[in-house]
């Protein structure tokens, strides 16, 4: 598949009469875009914000972060399965991507596990979203919802704005133009012979409970370990459901700009060949993590990989996914290099990971979740703080009368996600 990404740079979202972009500038019609949300008879009300970086301004509880994007050409829909229509699969001809800009779900808390942005201050050098002009969808459940009913309305709602705000960069020309292309798999393993034959492994986070992603629309929990092209990720193929910690989840933006993927482009005819991915998911029981693993070994023999990249989505439970991934596919003949993050404790005295293989001999960390930051009080609170104390990474008592609190990097969304999306790393000695 080939697949030409037209970025679109946006310095600033503004509130205008009629929604278009313009010299760079996203303009949003408020009230048409907060009818939208509102199509949907479980949410009582919508209200739109704007969060520019430099802003002291705090955003909680986050759901989700989505960038805008829309098909120009290649066939296909942006969120097939949920949105858009499932077949022709997407991945190929040409997407518009609204740089510099995100949707943002915020709202009253589904599950404890919903994060923090602020746009300023300490916490926001943890979090990409400081860098970004964030549009916020700020939703209010109709009366007291069931937990999975509220999620999927709110993650509808996220959706549904970044496909109306995508298709407004549908006829503007891009800043830039980026090509992406895989091949079939035996012209691909062809084009570059004397290239170590690289791929991805791209673990979903499926653990149900309010831990759920979604691809073409299909429940994650119910596919098992596939091939996909890199690109289709690039069009909305999969597409966050889940309220998993905050510090490592996966947005779909994260999905959308997978840095897994994009280093291995940058690389691709190099110094490797980048062959595509193998999607597998995060399983509950024991049998279906054995299953699972042994799939994805027996796709990278397949596909005579040399090496591949494998990331999670999580901690604790996934761990073990993880390392059965990582054993099974060392031991079919293919070199494994982990990405994850960390989990000490706050005394940094504890394992990181909740599980490890002798095979495990390659680690790259995004960083450990534990460690505590203080937030300082902001001038406006996008969503409400209500809930800072039952968040992940807070606690009892951690909440100040002023609005400042202290708490673990764990509530920031992203601060250390596991797939290399952000700043932090550690050094081995």
């Amino acid at each position: 598949m080939k697949l030409e990404l037209g970025e679109i740079q946006i310095k600033d979202i503004q509130f205008a009469d009629k929604s278009e972009v313009k010299d760079g500038v996203l303009y949003i019609n408020k009230e048409e875009v907060e009818a939208l949300v509102l199509e949907d008879e479980k949410l009582a009300g919508c209200k739109l914000d704007i969060a520019r970086p430099g802003d002291k301004t705090r955003i909680t509880p986050v759901k989700d972060v989505l960038e805008p994007r829309v098909k120009v050409s290649g066939g296909g829909e942006i969120f097939p399965g949920i949105l858009g229509k499932v077949s022709p699969a997407v991945g190929e001809g040409r997407t518009h991507a609204l740089k510099g800009c995100t949707v943002m779900t915020v709202g009253r808390i589904v599950g404890f596990q919903e994060g923090v942005v602020d746009m300023s201050g300490p916490a926001a050098d943890y979090c990409p979203f400081s860098k970004t002009v964030n549009l916020c969808v700020v939703i209010e459940p109709n009366g007291e919802l069931e937990t999975h009913v509220y999620e999927k309305a709110g993650r509808m709602a996220g959706l549904k704005v970044a496909q109306y705000v995508g298709a407004l960069g549908k006829d503007v020309e891009p800043d830039n133009i980026i090509t992406y292309e895989t091949k079939p798999i035996f012209e691909q393993a062809a084009q570059y012979p004397d290239l170590p034959k690289v791929g991805y492994i791209h673990m979903l986070q499926s653990q149900g409970l309010l831990h759920d992603t979604y691809y073409y629309g299909v429940d994650a929990k119910q596919i098992v370990p596939t091939v996909m092209y890199p690109t289709e990720i690039m069009d909305g193929a999969i597409v966050s459901g889940n309220c998993v910690a905050p510090c490592d989840k996966v947005t779909s933006f994260h999905h959308m700009n997978n840095p897994v993927i994009h280093d291995l482009y940058e690389h691709h005819g190099k110094d490797v060949n980048f062959m595509g991915v193998i999607l597998t998911n995060e399983n509950v029981f024991l049998a279906d993590k054995e299953r699972h693993s042994d799939m994805v070994a027996k796709l990278c023999k397949w596909m005579g990989l040399d090496g591949v990249l494998i990331s999670e989505e999580g901690y604790g439970n996934p761990d073990t996914d993880l390392m059965m991934n990582c054993r099974k596919v060392e031991q079919a003949g293919t070199k494994v290099c982990l990405i994850t993050d960390e989990f000490p404790g706050k005394d940094g005295k504890s394992a990181s990971l909740a599980d490890t293989c002798e095979e495990a001999t390659a680690l790259s960390s995004c960083g450990q979740g534990n460690a505590t930051l203080q937030f300082p009080a902001m001038d406006k609170v996008i969503g409400m703080q209500d809930f800072i104390e039952s968040q992940i990474g807070g606690w009892a008592g951690c909440m100040n009368e002023d609005g400042s609190f202290e708490a673990e990097l764990q509530i920031i969304i992203a601060s250390t996600i596991a797939n290399g999306y952000n700043k932090l790393a550690a050094r081995g000695y």
